[in-house]
């Protein structure tokens, strides 16, 4: 039995896969298993993930009906390890991810790190460092998703508990949030490597659909777990629902997109006026739209 299976959701990213599975391969611990579960890809995924002749990759074919959260759930159904690390298709791990995680994982049941952004071969930041506060429940409800699935380490007996990630078509793009909060709510134990073990692949701007279908999604989880939040905080749940659209209004408007930007910040506005980086987004977007960009 491995040690960690490693479950990678997949669909047309071949070139990709080739690399997240290359930097899975250059683990300095190499006790794992990685199980690739390809939404039947028009591309030459299934050659790629063939091609490493690696009896520790398993591939399975599954049509996920545009659900990612089945996929991992099929993922770690297959799973013989007593951990399991995510790893998106379009990621990359540092040689030392799984033995840094496991060596801080000894009284934990989640692991996480940060990770370097990574757009066209270049790291251009790196997300922040997820402390065990910041993973309470409160924290993660109110201030939004802190945890990224491809700097996740977690044992599979507490996925297994949770039920995995929901596949509702509601929480869509939103269901790795909605996992972390019901097992903040299970008092699973965390722990942090405070250095990037990864790199998280920025692409092209996003369109107006995935921007609001993602704004969607996270409302619902939101709204699904304040009912557990005690004593209740009906103040910090607007202003939580306020950031949550304000957000969207920046992606929209880094897109571009300042009028449906500007609805955006209205509708920020309208749950929590007193948020001060409103003024600026739509003073930014009435600039954009007097250049006619």
């Amino acid at each position: 039995m491995p040690r960690v299976a490693v479950v990678i959701p997949t669909y047309n990213q071949a070139a990709f896969l080739k690399e997240a599975l290359a930097s899975v391969r250059a683990q300095t611990m190499a006790d794992w298993e990685a199980i690739v579960v390809n939404n039947f890809s028009d591309d030459d995924t299934r050659e790629v993930a063939l091609s490493f002749a690696d009896p520790r990759i398993t591939l399975v074919d599954f049509a996920n009906q545009g659900v990612i959260a089945a996929s991992r759930n099929l993922g770690i159904a297959r799973a013989t390890a007593e951990w399991v690390a995510f790893l998106d298709s379009d990621d990359l791990w540092d040689p030392a991810k799984l033995e840094s995680c496991l060596a801080a994982a000894a009284d934990a049941d989640l692991v996480s790190h940060p990770e370097h952004l990574l757009k066209d071969g270049r790291i251009l930041g790196r997300t922040a460092t997820a402390d065990a506060a910041r993973t309470g429940f409160a924290a993660l409800l109110l201030d939004g998703n802190c945890l990224s699935p491809s700097a996740v380490l977690a044992r599979k007996a507490v996925l297994d508990r949770a039920g995995g990630f929901c596949v509702d078509p509601e929480v869509v793009t939103a269901e790795d949030h909605d996992l972390w909060l019901r097992l903040a709510r299970m008092g699973v134990r965390t722990a942090v490597v405070d250095r990037p073990l990864g790199s998280y692949r920025l692409h092209g701007a996003q369109n107006s659909k995935s921007v609001e279908r993602h704004m969607a999604a996270s409302l619902a989880v939101l709204a699904r777990h304040y009912p557990a939040l005690r004593p209740p905080a009906p103040l910090a749940y607007r202003r939580a629902r306020a950031r949550i659209v304000y957000s969207a209004g920046r992606t929209l408007q880094k897109a571009g997109r300042h009028r449906q930007a500007l609805a955006a910040f209205a509708r920020a506005a309208a749950q929590w006026p007193f948020m001060a980086r409103l003024g600026v987004g739509a003073a930014l977007s009435l600039a954009g739209l007097a250049r006619g960009r």
